[in-house]
């Protein structure tokens, strides 16, 4: 378990639950959102240290709560072992604000880790699950208005996530930054 970010007592946490990925995914995504989406104004890449895999986004909740998260993350990281996720890129996908990389994901390993915690969660009472289905994917660019962009798929091979972890995310006037709160090892 590591701790990076910190938190004030009483202070409202902007939350998420993610698959960490490894330094090489990390570094061929980068260099892919620099090669392929060099796009027109008012399109911004996500930088290389805000890379992830939602799985659940919590929004506001009380410092309070934070032990109980990471004890979910604990909880379904120990499940998960021996089933580790290796996820492949599909396809590129824009919605009204956000372009993604969508995911293969082998034998839904990474979908069933994001169940087991959509679950735990919910047992908490502090996340109420999407109605449609868990899509693993990265969040790779922002915008106001799609692009409708093109890209080539990136050759990043199989990815197999480091981790899940607890995330804030602090909004700043250039966009959100996130902190590590708790992270685990998958399977331990």
């Amino acid at each position: 378990m590591s701790e990076t970010g910190s938190v004030e007592p009483r202070e409202r946490l902007r939350l998420f639950v993610a698959f960490r990925l490894p330094d090489d995914a990390l570094r061929g995504l980068t260099d892919w959102q620099h090669a392929e989406l060099h796009a027109p104004e008012g399109v911004r890449l996500v930088p290389k240290e805000n890379l992830h895999a939602t799985i659940a986004f919590l929004g506001s909740r009380p410092s309070e709560e934070l032990p109980d998260v990471a004890n979910v993350v604990r909880e379904a990281a120990r499940a998960g072992a021996g089933a580790e996720p290796v996820l492949t890129p599909k396809r590129y996908r824009e919605t009204r604000s956000v372009g993604m990389l969508v995911f293969d994901d082998e034998e839904d390993r990474a979908t069933r880790i994001a169940e087991d915690v959509h679950g735990r969660l919910e047992g908490l009472g502090v996340y109420e699950r999407e109605k449609r289905a868990w899509l693993p994917h990265v969040t790779v660019a922002r915008f106001r208005s799609p692009p409708r962009l093109k890209p080539s798929v990136p050759e990043l091979g199989a990815v197999s996530p480091s981790g899940v972890a607890v995330y804030i995310s602090r909004l700043r006037p250039g966009g959100a930054q996130y902190e590590v709160l708790e992270s685990v090892a998958l399977g331990g």
